[in-house]
């Protein structure tokens, strides 16, 4: 696949179509209001973003990039917590991901890298549309915002992925326009911090409940603060998390008392919720808002057992992993042959069949199984399994466990005992006894314990290990070594872009 052919026509082009989707997109509850409800002539632009980064129901299907399975492949698989066994189809790409053995023309690496740009040229195109008309006015500087966070939330995808990359912030009119040298990332991670540091200033603390889901001041400090800890710039990090955790009341921040509940219909857009990449199905919908999020990481079996495609499982090391009495354990491990644990974990009283090799399955994913029993979901072509997953992308928790990291990092006066009280708050919710700060190095190995418990099968913990140099130690006897924090470029974006040039190390 030729980049150059894929970004230009999309992104000269992408106005008209998303304008003329998101009236459907706004159909899709909770966001129900109509154009005409809100001010401002950019809205239907910007809210054509949330539909695009997850699918909609026209091309480009940017979401094959930032959900589907080159998404979970680069984000999950490649952890010690999940691999791919379940689908006896997929041996290229457990050698890719599982265990680290990357080529330059991998299917997968070539989707990711290109549908992200195809998003950061809707972005883009908000953005230009903006300046063109010079809309200034309140709204449009919440719409500027939106794009904007969007723009940043891709290359942050980018960066951490492939280090250095183009930065592309105009409209690309003509193919000599995608021939733009890479970045620095140490580029990239400032560009990807004005773009937040914009979106904080303009997004609102909090929207109207018809408008839940949309983005907010929150969710612009957390994605800022996670790009500052990958960076370990430590002392701005904790500036920002503690005021996102001291706007808690005002923005209706909170922790859901059971774990489990964040992972069913009752936790999406709840109090936990900072930034969540919403879906639905529904019978005779058009398939305009599904994702594949959960649909490639559902139980992979048949008749009413045939929840999705089985990629993305528990490891053996996962499951062995959660400390006596954590709540957490059953309510993201699904075990093959066994109960599914009933409503106290999220289950539905019902026995998982023994039906492929995986052992486990991720619960996290095992949402409404019912749904599967209603008349019409279960065609065509397979496409209810588990297509209404809301992807959590930031939780609150997120936003505790990165606040006591950063404290403890900066060390000195109260951080200590803040760091400790971020972490029992989200211990005491896993049913585990409080910790009390002793020395750094101590709390520093209980947060990424907690980062491991509270997030497994999330997509955390590849980046996880890599940002705290861990990697070599827990994956290296999978076969990875330094050079595979880095995913090489993939030979398509080569082909499609002369100045691109590969990473020396590949």
């Amino acid at each position: 696949m030729n980049m150059r052919k894929q970004l230009v026509p999309l992104v000269v082009i992408c106005t008209l179509p998303f304008v003329m989707s998101c009236e459907k997109f706004l159909d899709r509850k909770p966001l129900q209001a109509t154009i005409e409800d809100i001010p401002g002539a950019l809205d239907g632009q910007a809210k054509g973003l949330y539909g695009a980064i997850r699918n909609s129901a026209s091309e480009p299907f940017i979401g094959d990039g930032l959900q589907n399975i080159p998404w979970i492949a680069m984000n999950g698989f490649r952890s010690d917590d999940a691999e791919i066994i379940a689908d006896p189809g997929a041996s290229a790409w457990r050698q890719t991901y599982d265990n680290f053995q990357y080529t330059k023309d991998d299917w997968g690496a070539g989707l990711y890298w290109d549908k992200h740009y195809v998003m950061i040229g809707q972005c883009n195109s908000v953005l230009n549309t903006a300046d063109a008309n010079n809309f200034t006015d309140e709204r449009s500087m919440v719409n500027r915002a939106e794009a904007r966070f969007f723009r940043a939330y891709t290359y942050f995808d980018m960066v951490r992925t492939f280090g250095d990359v183009p930065i592309i912030d105009f409209i690309i009119t003509k193919p000599t326009d995608n021939e733009v040298e890479k970045s620095p990332a140490a580029m990239v991670w400032s560009f990807i911090d004005e773009d937040l540091a914009f979106a904080e200033q303009y997004l609102p603390v909090t929207w109207e409940p018809k408008y839940a889901g949309r983005l907010t001041r929150g969710a612009a400090k957390a994605l800022r603060a996670k790009a500052l800890l990958y960076n370990q710039q430590w002392a701005q990090a904790l500036g920002l998390l503690k005021e996102v955790i001291n706007s808690e009341s005002a923005a209706g921040y909170g922790l859901l008392n059971d774990y489990w509940r964040v992972f069913k219909e009752e936790g999406e857009l709840s109090s936990e919720s900072v930034f969540e990449i919403q879906a639905s199905k529904t019978s005779g919908d058009g398939n305009i808002y599904w994702s594949r999020l959960g649909q490639s990481q559902g139980v992979r079996g048949s008749g009413n057992w045939d929840l999705g495609w089985g990629w993305n499982t528990p490891t053996q090391e996962l499951v062995d992993s959660y400390e006596a009495g954590d709540k957490r354990k059953d309510a993201t491990i699904l075990y093959s042959n066994q109960s599914d644990g009933g409503v106290n974990t999220g289950g539905y009283g019902l026995t998982v069949p023994n039906l492929s090799n995986a052992k486990y399955w991720n619960k996290k994913v095992y949402n409404r199984f019912e749904r599967y029993l209603e008349a019409g979901l279960g065609t065509p072509n397979n496409e209810a399994q588990n297509t209404w997953i809301n992807h959590r992308v930031i939780r609150y928790a997120d936003v505790l466990l990165m606040a006591a990291e950063a404290a403890n990092e900066v060390g000195g006066g109260s951080n200590g005992t803040d760091a400790a009280g971020w972490v029992n708050r989200v211990r005491e919710r896993a049913g585990l006894d409080p910790v009390t700060f002793t020395d750094q190095a101590t709390m520093r190995d209980i947060i990424k314990q907690e980062r491991r418990a509270e997030f497994a099968m999330e997509y955390e913990r590849f980046y996880d290990l890599v940002r705290w140099g861990d990697a070599i130690e827990v994956l290296g006897p999978l076969g990875y070594q330094n050079k595979h924090r880095y995913f090489p470029i993939p030979t398509p974006a080569l082909n499609g872009n002369p100045k691109l040039t590969q990473n020396p190390e590949w």
